[in-house]
């Protein structure tokens, strides 16, 4: 018979009675309730822009037209001057983030739609309307360039970057001046009558009649929607009316004789034709038909008339 290791019998005794003791300390742990998830802050998210709705383009009772009791005069005081195109027979013009944007008709060039730069005049974008028509007012709706033409009875909408034509609208009378308030566009046809069209049909939704101290105000042409008034140039005339848009009174009377010297042009010029609003910085551009300056003005306040 073998003799028992006694170091050896010893050290399985010692490992048999720790394990005996762990077991007899044992507790049962509590069962898990779900998936442990970290305590950290959800981060914020800021949300996105959301466009301002635009208020709808809605039919309206034209008012009664009344002519007003008298119509603060204004003169001017030019600021700047811009070199302009010559031969840009001027029916059209506006002003929107740091360009101008003209439509011309028939003269000493085609019909064209062009994008120019302010401080330059330089022509940077150029679209011929073509031979058969006569390019008149233009506006700016969204993103979307609409010109007007003058007796052909239909508007063009362009994409504003590439100056595609993506629509064509038709109407009946002639075509002059357009303009928007924000909810509709206004459109003048050289009498004195503003016409309210739907900006997405072009449907004419109401129309107002013009009047000063003296009765209607006819031959309305280019148009610009200025801090809640229009402001229309009176073709053939040095003068632009400044109108209240909910009534159809004129409610001021800028006279802008002598702005440009003929004798300072090359050649011959035409009338006072084109007025450009820059909303974010509040100036005011003036020019006309073959008119080789645009000019900043501000307004002078006369008197009534």
């Amino acid at each position: 018979m073998k003799k028992v290791n006694l170091r050896w019998l010893l050290w399985l005794t010692a490992v048999l009675f720790t394990i005996s003791l762990a077991a007899c300390n044992q507790t049962d742990a509590p069962a898990p309730t779900g998936v442990a998830v970290a305590d950290t802050a959800v981060p914020t998210q800021t949300p996105l822009p959301t466009a301002t709705p635009i208020p709808p383009c809605e039919p309206f009772t034209n008012p009664a037209a009344n002519p007003p009791a008298n119509v603060p005069g204004y003169s001017y005081q030019v600021v700047n001057s811009y070199p302009h195109d010559a031969d840009a027979f001027t029916q059209g013009l506006l002003y929107v983030d740091g360009v101008l944007y003209e439509s011309t008709g028939i003269k000493r060039t085609p019909s064209s739609l062009r994008q120019v730069d302010l401080t330059t005049g330089e022509v940077t974008q150029f679209l011929d309307v073509g031979s058969e028509y006569f390019g008149e007012g233009l506006v700016l709706w969204q993103d979307k360039l609409i010109q007007l033409t003058w007796q052909n009875h239909v508007a063009f909408v362009y994409d504003r970057d590439s100056f595609e034509r993506i629509n064509t609208w038709e109407y009946d009378t002639e075509g002059w001046g357009i303009t928007h308030d924000g909810r509709c566009l206004i459109m003048s046809d050289g009498t004195s009558t503003l016409y309210f069209r739907d900006p997405d049909t072009f449907t004419e939704v109401g129309r107002l009649t013009v009047q000063d101290q003296n009765g209607p105000v006819v031959r309305l042409n280019e148009l610009e929607y200025i801090d809640g008034e229009i402001w229309a140039n009176i073709w053939q005339t040095n003068r632009i009316v400044r109108i209240d848009p909910a009534t159809g009174q004129v409610i001021g009377s800028i006279d802008l004789t002598g702005l440009l010297d003929p004798a300072t042009a090359d050649q011959p010029v035409d009338v006072l034709n084109g007025i450009a609003y820059d909303a974010e910085n509040g100036r005011l551009f003036i020019t006309g038909k073959l008119w080789p300056t645009l000019f900043e003005i501000e307004l002078v306040p006369q008197g009534n008339n």
